[in-house]
């Protein structure tokens, strides 16, 4: 059954994504262009140069030096212009490679540096996923894009960024998340932010587990109410030899925790050794509420239909066991309970169950 999963049979099946981030999926073609405008000088100027030395940049085991690459895509993302540009090629990618929901985050702290206020930062990136997303339906293609704005956890501005969520609610911004460095920066020092979204029944997710282990996971959890777990691969130091699992691991299976797993990226910053150490495997024989994602795009040099075609060539997974993940991350969407099903029953099951017919 395996062999006959060809890739682009992968692209073509409806997929959703929880954990993409906005600054990390740039086309390096659009990097390049808006660094000629900006003035800001790169590592290369080819495009494709530019991808590679992305992934090359990357690809160093460590989320530190990881993180340092966003230099690149966050100086050219200084204007409304750029911003719509890029959220509007991000719909459009995402679109192309058969996601039909995804969850998109950036911060906007981080594009202020021509003077843009954080508002005109929001309106510019919903109007550029307004606009992709309608060109992917003039195309034939549907997808449904929700925000997320992140806080730079080593930064002080969790709570102006989780009323400027709030504020725009209504408009696209279907979730908060903190970022950034995990080690020095535990999630706690964001506890305020945490209980204001609480209290206006507003959604979030934090960057736990990924760099840092199960005190992370526990602080998101326990401290600070976390919907969902970003990465929380660590959760498998709590897990034994024989599959028997510590308080915590038991809690957030328990509990149905999302965790948003993102194979190659957490290969890159050498949170596991390679894909067929990823626990993604482990943690899906025990049923956790596992869900795979991209993260970063340009870094990762990925995209939805790779991450499934790397699980299906070193799991052996089938049809079924990536339907299981991709309605695993519906279920744990940020949008409502109805939308998140009209899209499992009409557009999600039908498609794979063609395939697996």
């Amino acid at each position: 059954m395996v062999a006959t999963i060809r890739y682009e049979d992968i692209v073509k099946v409806p997929k959703a994504l929880l954990h993409d981030h906005l600054d990390g999926g740039l086309r390096p073609a659009t990097i390049v262009d808006l660094a000629a405008e900006v003035g800001h000088e790169l590592p290369a100027t080819d495009p494709d140069a530019l991808g590679r030395w992305f992934a090359a940049a990357a690809d160093s085991g460590s989320l530190e030096r990881y993180l340092e690459t966003f230099a690149h895509t966050v100086a050219v993302m200084q204007t409304a212009p750029a911003l719509r540009r890029v959220a509007r090629e991000c719909a459009l990618d995402l679109a192309a490679d058969g996601v039909v929901y995804a969850e998109v985050r950036f911060a906007p702290e981080q594009h202020l540096e021509q003077d843009l206020s954080l508002d005109e930062v929001v309106e510019a990136v919903l109007a550029g996923f307004a606009e992709g997303t309608a060109q992917a339906v003039e195309a034939g293609l549907s997808i449904r894009v929700g925000t997320l704005l992140t806080a730079m956890r080593h930064a002080a501005r969790s709570q102006e960024i989780a009323e400027l969520a709030v504020r725009h609610r209504d408009a696209g911004v279907v979730g908060f998340d903190i970022a950034g460095a995990e080690a020095g920066f535990p999630p706690t020092r964001h506890l305020d932010a945490f209980e204001y979204l609480q209290r206006e029944n507003f959604h979030f997710t934090i960057h736990a587990g990924e760099a840092f282990g199960l005190p992370s996971i526990w602080q998101a959890i326990q401290w600070c109410g976390a919907d969902r777990l970003g990465h929380g691969v660590r959760i498998v130091d709590d897990i034994g030899p024989d599959g028997t699992l510590g308080r915590l691991a038991a809690y957030v299976r328990d509990k149905r925790i999302p965790l948003e797993l993102c194979p190659s990226s957490n290969v890159q910053t050498g949170a596991v050794a390679s894909i067929a150490d990823h626990p993604i495997g482990l943690l899906r024989d025990l049923r956790f509420r596992a869900t795979v994602n991209t993260d970063n795009r340009l870094m990762s040099g990925t995209c939805m239909s790779r991450e499934m075609s790397l699980l299906v060539e070193t799991f052996g997974y089938g049809w079924k066991e990536l339907q299981w993940f991709t309605i695993n991350a519906m279920k744990s969407a940020f949008i409502p309970f109805d939308e998140r099903l009209r899209i499992i029953d009409e557009v999600i099951k039908p498609a794979y169950a063609k395939l697996m017919a």
